[in-house]
């Protein structure tokens, strides 16, 4: 098999077929690179690897028109018949030359996303994936290449039906649906035979074991179908009995049926077993938070999909498959709106877009709209809007959770003293974790509404009234739970520190000021806290950190008292202080009278009341640290903060508040004379170098 291999590596090189491949194959990788990664600063080399797989419909049944074809039309495939090695290794050793020709190329590409990062930000295990996929969808259409040359005696021929045979493959999905937009059964048996579904499955970032295996069973079929047309010639029959010879026919009915019944019992097996996420931002995978309540989850949950299930969102699709995994709980049904279009109206009064899910348990059901699974933004420069980010985890979690809860929470938010409004990503957090939200002025009610699970009061600018805090204070002496975010003043708020006192703390006049650098950003106002392992520091501890510019400190008034237990879970170190003298911002070093560190900048305290009841406040001393502005300066973990801290008030276990995961990595910044010099390189110098090499090996040859 090895000295096959040798000779028809060497005549392929000999006779500049060879160099022609490659190089045509490094000319339009090159191309695509160019214009998507170089150009337009894309760092997602799938981009390239899509645009330029068409040319394998061209270039593989050049490279394998003559790899069996040419032997049959000189007659020296008698020597094959003949030769002290079995057809097999005949046939193996053909495939593994022309696969070393496709390996040149891809090793040369696999250099190309290396590249990219001296750029800026590239999701490498995305770009890898993508380069296989590129090679396994090659190596499949040139094992098919040479199962049409052993079939005639024609280059032309086998180059023609060879192209044929994969624009079929690649079209098999479009040929499908205009078929049939529902399915049948001749579509399911067409859609064996689909090479680009799989193909495409790859592209989005998950090394799916049944695409690969699809793959490589596809290629051993064709392979072993180009052993039996050899055989055939071996081992004839009288044609008056079998046309193609009783051998071959119980052996490619064996053959068939053992490669169907391997893709259908990996397609069988559980996606968290087949599928493998390496995206940049693992938008595939299901974070812990959602694993932990799925796992406690008791209630039957039904997931309906409103599409036909061949034409579901494939990323959504994914992360369907994977809630399934998780629990016997959930079911996930396909419903296609074209021959059920009213099923939605048993849920709901408004309209449904495609795609979208009506989420039902045996208590209430839900609709997540296809329109909130995917975070848009819209450029006002070129009226277009791009996908920045996918919160599908994030919107089916809610879901479950709001189906299966059996009572919903209600948080009030304080009006009347210059509070700070939540942002849309802050409320979107609140809904996430199925929280209804109000609002409260104080001076217009008699107490906290009695159906409050937590009140928030989130950085009043000025001073509660004495009633207003005495209404807090009563809610905390009858078990209520409060989140109170100071906001820093010349002036102390009193009746808000009467508050604060109830619990034990105290405010430290002035803004804390860092002197450890490990714990603060660019200047010592703008503070990264230690953060301590809490139910509210969940998945923030040890990964995060948290960002809390112009704090006040907090301090524990009596560390010792025994009715109230205290967890400080953000802290600053022990060199920091609260300057008083804001007007003097060159010197940020201590002064006399300033007080010394550490502060306390998050705080659980817990008393114990006389029923047997707790009371909890939990306290922040920063007022811009639940906002969209300092929490994307930390991915997002000031968000975290806030969804985790609500989740315990609202008597959530575990947090039901999936953030969004973005689509967004930066672009690269190619300088203009990078993008000439490699543009140049990828598409002139490296194909042109390998034509002329050829050219020169093959003029050599013609000469002796």
């Amino acid at each position: 098999m090895f000295a096959i291999y040798k000779r028809e590596l060497a005549a392929y090189f000999h006779s500049f077929i060879g160099f022609l491949f490659v190089g045509a194959s490094l000319f339009f990788l090159g191309l695509y690179f160019t214009v998507y990664q170089l150009m337009a600063g894309y760092p997602y080399i799938a981009y390239t690897v899509s645009g330029v797989i068409f040319v394998f419909l061209l270039s593989v049944p050049i490279l394998s028109m003559r790899i069996l074809a040419e032997e049959r039309r000189n007659r020296t495939d008698q020597l094959i018949l003949t030769a002290p090695v079995t057809v097999g290794q005949v046939v193996l050793g053909k495939y593994l030359a022309m696969e070393t020709i496709l390996a040149v190329p891809t090793l040369i590409f696999c250099f190309y996303p290396l590249i990219m990062t001296a750029y800026g930000t590239v999701p490498l295990g995305e770009g890898y994936l993508a380069i296989l996929a590129y090679f396994l969808f090659g190596s499949t259409a040139i094992a098919l290449g040479m199962l049409v040359s052993s079939l005639t005696e024609s280059q032309v021929i086998a180059a023609v039906l060879g192209f044929g045979l994969l624009f079929l493959g690649y079209m098999m999905s479009s040929i499908c649906s205009l078929i049939s937009a529902t399915g049948n059964l001749l579509t399911r048996i067409l859609s064996c035979f689909d090479l680009y579904s799989p193909f495409a499955a790859m592209l989005n970032g998950t090394l799916d074991v049944s695409a690969v295996v699809y793959f490589l069973s596809v290629a051993g079929f064709a392979l072993f179908l180009t052993t039996q047309s050899i055989q055939k010639r071996r081992y004839s029959v009288s044609v008056k009995t079998l046309g193609f010879g009783a051998y071959s026919v119980g052996t490619v009915a064996l053959a068939a049926a053992v490669t169907v019944a391997v893709n259908l019992v990996v397609r069988a097996m559980p996606v968290s077993w087949t599928s493998l996420d390496l995206t940049y931002e693992k938008l595939y995978s299901l974070t812990d938070q959602t694993k932990e309540f799925v796992d406690k989850m008791t209630e039957d949950v039904t997931i309906y999909v409103l599409v036909k299930e061949s034409d579901e969102d494939a990323v959504l699709g994914q992360t369907l498959d994977r809630y399934q995994d998780l629990s016997d709980h959930i079911r996930v049904e396909y419903v296609d709106p074209t021959v059920n279009p009213r099923f939605h109206t048993q849920y709901t009064t408004g309209s449904v877009t495609m795609n979208s899910l009506i989420v039902v348990s045996g208590l209430r059901s839900t609709v997540v709209d296809m329109g909130d699974i995917y975070e848009e933004s819209f450029d006002y420069s070129t009226y277009t809007s791009e996908i920045t980010g996918y919160d599908g985890e994030g919107q089916i979690t809610s879901a479950l959770a709001y189906v299966t809860s059996t009572d919903l929470p209600k948080a009030y938010l304080t009006q009347g003293h210059g509070e700070q409004t939540l942002s849309a990503d802050f409320e979107e957090a609140l809904s996430k974790e199925n929280v209804e939200r109000g609002t409260v002025n104080l001076m217009d009610q008699d107490q906290v509404p009695e159906d409050a699970s937590c009140l928030i009061v989130n950085g009043p600018a000025t001073d509660f009234s004495s009633d207003d805090a005495d209404k807090v204070i009563d809610y905390l002496e009858q078990g209520g739970k409060v989140i109170l975010v100071t906001q820093y003043a010349q002036e102390p708020l009193e009746n808000v520190n009467r508050i604060l006192d109830y619990m034990g703390l105290s405010l430290a006049p002035g803004m804390v000021m860092e002197q450890d650098e490990s714990c603060y950003y660019q200047v010592p106002f703008y503070l990264l806290p230690k953060v301590g392992y809490s139910a509210y520091t969940a998945g923030i501890y040890g990964e995060y950190y948290v960002f809390a510019p112009y704090a006040q400190g907090f301090t524990v008034t009596d560390p010792d008292r025994e009715d109230i237990a205290y967890d400080s879970f953000l802290t600053t170190s022990d060199s920091a202080f609260a300057r008083q003298d804001l007007e003097n911002t060159e010197d940020l070093t201590k002064k006399e009278g300033d007080a010394q560190g550490p502060f306390v900048l998050g705080v659980e305290a817990v008393k114990t009341l006389e029923n047997g009841e707790e009371s909890v406040l939990v306290a922040y001393s920063c007022s811009q640290m639940f906002t969209d502005a300092a929490s994307q300066m930390v991915s997002g973990a000031n968000q975290m903060l806030f969804t985790n801290t609500v989740s315990s008030f609202a008597d959530h276990e575990t947090s039901v508040s999936v953030p969004v995961k973005s689509y967004e990595v930066s672009t690269l910044m190619v300088p203009a004379s990078s993008k000439r010099l490699l543009g140049i390189l990828v598409t002139g110098v490296l194909p042109l170098g390998c034509l002329a090499a050829g050219l020169v090996i093959w003029l050599r040859r013609r000469r002796r």
